[in-house]
Parts: structure tokens; C-alpha cells; sequence
């Protein structure tokens, strides 16, 4: 049962400038502000009860609280819908009564990221977008590679050098181009932005895009659903915790819980919110230490001193403000911790309750130790910990010794102004082969582009019937034309009789891949004017590369 609710809208944090929902404003128009999207909660919280208990559950039975607007652009593999897992033992040991552990290590790439990666990737999608950039220091590369690898879309992952090679090979395997950036993940983010304002991509824009922020709403929902199978009801159908403890880093996660637990009181479906607690390492706490001042916005860290390195964001931006107004309304904690206790829970998660984890996500329970000790955590509130990642190595025999190219920043210059560092950027696009994909199938077109870009850095074009892609070859000039025969407009044969007649295009390969079983007058047609035929169905990816190499290699003789 598919509810679509009213009129959602756009609406300002600063200056409350609305506008109808139509399309996914990062910033106001207006002042610049931060945007948020407003739905019919009366419509849904009434269709819900119904339409819920005949869905799977997943992140996506909460759709119509979500900005995507045609499900048909939806990219999932089956994420959300996570456990939560009473903590026992760890209970026993802090003599606590009721602990539970969020699990997103059960995530289709083992961390929470997937839910943002989802939808975010969907919108993406929605936009009509194929190509893009993300910066990262780790897990959003990761599922932003593995989603985008789902929709045929190509990605950029900017990471820091400082990211663990792990995690680096994570992000290559997935045919993703890994761009490794000396510096700091601040830097790191600059010089993603500056590559995507010089080659016109689209980018991720992280903690201020609707779709990320939105897609966090659903750890909340589930939680909610979840905690009365442990505790009952009480006045409500579902149930908030008394806290909700996560590690933070730009604050994504809490901002996105924070309103899905607004949306769900406001329905009537919890009879209260939870307190946020925000941990964040020693070495690199710009929101602890600007709340403990009392200031409004947080100082940046330019110097981030911890081992764990994805969570060692100096400028966490606007998440900071947000979510210092929330704990200072509504209560709440923002709690440093040392490398040292941070790897301390770690061995005590897995050694009392078997629940293995990533050291950013093991911050998250040594905050909790240490909230507790301070009695701020009171022993008998309910309290839900969020097990953000868990990644597994990737064997390093599997790529190739290029898998990553570099981007020297200066270490005293700001980076985006450096000459040097303009040229690492134009060498990020330099001999790229030009590739030309003429497929009237949306659906086998984003497959061949996927397999162009699993195994390499290609710039790929695409047309679906054959006047636009013959308009798109002469504008383009590809160095290899990927050619279906069965097109609208004119078809493959009309293609290529129109190619041979133009001196500039005529020595272009083309290689037709085609599902039309040939006559043998077609095939004559084609004989001494195309590369290669090949018959969809009949070859793997590697076959297909081999031929395309095979046909550069013709072009540049």
C-alpha cells in the first residue's frame, strides 16, 4: 500500500522561507540557509498502522517520509531493517538494565553509511545524474562506490592519504576512481569541490543534502518500531529510548535521528524524544570543546591528533550549531574520548557481547563508559548505541598497482590556490579515452557504462536513438562508438552510412553490440565497416573490454 503525502514543502531553519517541495535545495534561496522538507504527517500517521504491517522491513516502508518521488528510481540492496541487539553481558558488567546496540554492521557494505548511500544515490538518479564526486574518509566512499556501482553511475571518491589502505582498496573494488589526496579530509573536501566546479559534476554535498540527512530518519523509525519487542508499549505504539549514543564526526547521523524522532512525536506515535549523546575522539573535537565554551558555532581543528582517522573532521559545519541548540534545549551530552579508551571498548564489545567493530563506531561505547561512570547516564534509562561500520580488508592481490592516483597538497599555501595543484587536477582527466554509447535501451546502456567503468577511467557518452547520437558523435568525437542496430530515429545501418560519408568521423571503430539476429544481407552490410559484432548475451565484461582496448589501439594506429 503506497500512501503519497500532500504537498510536501521546503522549508528554512534561518529565516522559515518555504516553497513547495520540487526539488532538493542544498541552501535557501533566499538567506543560504539550511533547507528541510516538511511532509502531511496526519496523512501518514493515520495510512501507517495499515500499510506498515505489509511491508518488508527495510529503511524504504518509511517511503513517504522520504525525497525521492518516483520509486522507480529507487537503488537498494536491501539496507536498513538492521538488528537491534540487547547488550547483555555489557549490562551484567555496568550493571545496567536495559542496553541495546543499534547493529548497522549489517548493512549491504557493513556500516550505517548505507542508508545515505541509498537514498542519496536514488536522488541522484532522479536528477538524470551518471557521473559524480564524493569526498570521504571511508565508509561513505565505500557505499557510495557500491550503490553507484548499482545504478550505473560512475564515481570519484576524494579520500584523505591518511585513510587506512584497507579501506582505500574497500573503495577500488567496486570500480570507483580513488583519488588520494595528501591532506587533511578538510582539505581533502576542497579539493573535491574544486575538481567538480572545473569538470562540471555533480557532488555529494554531504551534512547539507536533503537526501543524507533525511535517509539517517530511518535508524530512528526502526528503533522506535523495535525497542517495544524488549520493553512494551506503554502509552504509544512505538517507543523512543531515553538516550540515543552515537560517535560523530560531521553529526549526520544524530541530525537525521534527531528529526525523525520530531517526526514521530509529532504523529503521536512516541509520547517523548530522547537525549543525543555526541562522542567524538580527543584529538579532533571541535563540537565538545565549542559546546564546553558555550559557542554557537565550532572552532575548527586544524591539526586532528587520533589514530582514527575517519572520524578527524576539523570543520564539522552546521552540524555543530544544530546540534548544540538540541542538547542545550532538550538535554543531552557531548563527551570526548582517547584512542586509548576508544580501543579499550572496542576489546570489550567483542569479548563480552561478540559484537566486533570498527574503531569509529567502538567511540560510541566509550562514551557510553564513560557517561555512565560520570553518572550522566543514569543505569536504569534505556539506552540505544549506534554500531556504525564494520569493514572487512580487501585482499590486495585483486587490483592492479594503479588503482589510486594522488594529489599533492601544499602545506602551507591554501590548498585550491596552488598551481601544482591545479595541474594534479587536469592530470586527473588527461588521456582519458572517449567512449560513444548509441543504445536506445536505458538498461543496457548503463550496463555497458558500468563495464566501461569498473575496469577503467573512460569518459563515456550516451544517446538513445540514432539522430541524437549522430549529433553527439560530431560534437564529441569519441574515440570508439559502442553502436546498437535497433534504434528510433535512425536506426545503427543509417548510422553508420551517415558516419562513412563524413571524412572526420568515417575512420572511428565502432563496435556494434546488438540483440538482432543478423540476415545475411545485414551482415554483409556491416562486413569492412565496423570493428567487431557482438551479440548481446553471448559475452562477458572482460570480452567486451578487450575489444574496446583492441579498437583504441587500431584508432591510435
Amino acid at each position: 500500500m503506497k500512501i503519497r503525502p500532500a504537498s510536501p514543502r521546503l522549508e528554512c531553519t534561518r529565516c522559515s522561507y518555504q516553497e513547495p517541495f520540487t526539488r532538493a535545495l542544498a541552501t535557501c534561496p533566499k538567506c543560504g540557509g539550511w533547507t528541510e522538507v516538511y511532509y502531511d504527517y496526519e496523512q501518514v500517521a493515520q495510512a501507517w498502522p495499515a500499510a506498515l504491517r505489509d511491508r518488508p522491513f527495510d529503511m524504504w516502508r518509511y517511503r513517504e517520509l522520504l525525497p525521492l518521488w518516483d520509486d522507480a528510481n529507487r537503488v537498494t540492496m536491501g539496507e536498513g531493517g538492521t538488528p537491534l541487539l540487547r547488550a547483555t553481558n555489557l549490562e551484567m558488567m555496568m550493571g545496567c538494565s536495559n542496553i541495546f546496540v543499534k547493529d548497522e554492521r549489517q548493512g549491504p557494505t557493513g556500516s550505517f553509511k548505507d542508508r545515505q548511500a541509498a537514498l542519496s544515490i536514488s536522488v541522484m538518479r532522479e536528477m538524470g545524474v551518471t557521473e559524480a564526486i564524493v569526498a570521504s574518509t571511508g565508509n561513505v566512499a565505500i557505499s557510495y562506490s557500491a550503490y553507484s556501482t548499482h545504478a550505473g553511475i560512475k564515481l570519484w571518491a576524494f579520500l584523505t592519504s591518511l585513510v587506512s589502505s584497507e579501506k582505500m582498496r574497500e573503495v577500488a573494488i567496486y570500480g570507483t576512481q580513488v583519488v588520494k589526496v595528501t591532506g587533511t579530509y578538510d582539505q581533502t573536501k576542497q579539493v573535491a569541490a574544486e575538481f567538480s566546479r572545473r569538470q562540471g559534476l555533480h557532488i555529494d554535498q554531504g551534512i547539507r543534502s536533503i537526501a543524507a540527512r533525511e535517509s539517517m530518519k530511518t535508524v530512528a523509525f526502526e528503533i522506535a518500531e523495535q525497542l517495544p519487542l524488549f520493553l512494551g508499549t506503554g502509552s504509544t505504539p512505538w517507543r523512543a529510548p531515553d538516550w540515543y549514543v552515537q560517535s560523530v564526526s560531521g553529526g549526520m547521523g544524530p541530525v537525521g535521528v534527531w528529526k525523525g524522532y520530531q517526526e514521530l512525536l509529532g504523529m503521536g506515535l512516541i509520547d517523548r524524544l530522547p537525549r543525543l549523546a555526541c562522542i567524538q575522539a580527543e584529538g579532533c573535537a571541535p563540537m565538545v570543546r565549542s559546546f564546553e565554551k558555550g559557542l554557537d558555532e565550532a572552532e575548527p581543528v586544524l591539526h586532528p591528533q587520533t589514530l582514527i582517522i575517519t572520524v578527524a573532521t576539523g570543520s564539522p559545519g552546521p552540524a555543530s550549531t544544530y546540534l548544540a541548540r538540541v542538547i542545550r534545549e532538550h538535554g543531552g551530552a557531548f563527551a570526548a574520548v582517547s584512542d586509548e579508551e576508544t580501543f579499550r571498548a572496542l576489546h570489550v564489545m567483542a569479548k563480552l557481547d561478540g559484537i566486533s567493530m570498527e574503531p569509529a563506531a567502538a567511540m560510541a561505547f566509550a562514551g557510553l563508559f564513560k557517561l555512565l561512570s560520570e553518572g550522566v547516564i543514569q543505569r536504569d534509562e534505556v539506552v540505544v548505541v549506534n554500531c556504525s561500520g564494520h569493514t572487512f580488508p580487501v585482499e590486495k592481490h585483486l587490483l592492479e598497482e594503479d588503482w589510486a592516483r594522488t594529489v599533492e597538497v601544499p602545506t602551507e599555501a591554501p590548498p585550491i590556490l596552488e598551481e601544482g595543484l591545479l595541474g594534479s587536477l587536469d592530470n586527473l582527466d588527461r588521456n582519458v579515452q572517449r567512449i560513444a554509447i548509441l543504445e536506445d535501451s536505458p538498461s543496457a546502456s548503463r550496463l555497458l557504462r558500468r563495464i566501461l567503468q569498473a575496469h577503467g577511467d573512460y569518459q563515456i557518452f550516451e544517446a538513445h536513438d540514432g539522430r541524437t547520437g549522430l549529433e553527439m558523435i560530431r560534437r564529441e568525437r569519441p574515440d570508439v562508438i559502442l553502436l546498437d542496430l535497433m534504434m528510433p530515429e535512425i536506426d545503427g545501418f543509417g548510422v553508420l552510412d551517415a558516419l562513412k560519408k563524413e571524412d572526420e568521423l568515417k575512420d572511428i571503430p565502432v563496435l556494434v553490440v546488438t540483440a538482432k539476429e543478423l540476415t545475411a544481407g545485414e551482415q554483409k552490410r556491416l562486413s569492412g565497416r565496423i570493428e567487431k559484432l557482438l551479440e548481446k548475451g553471448t559475452f562477458t565484461d572482460e570480452d567486451l573490454l578487450e575489444e574496446i582496448l583492441e579498437a583504441l589501439n587500431t584508432a591510435r594506429t
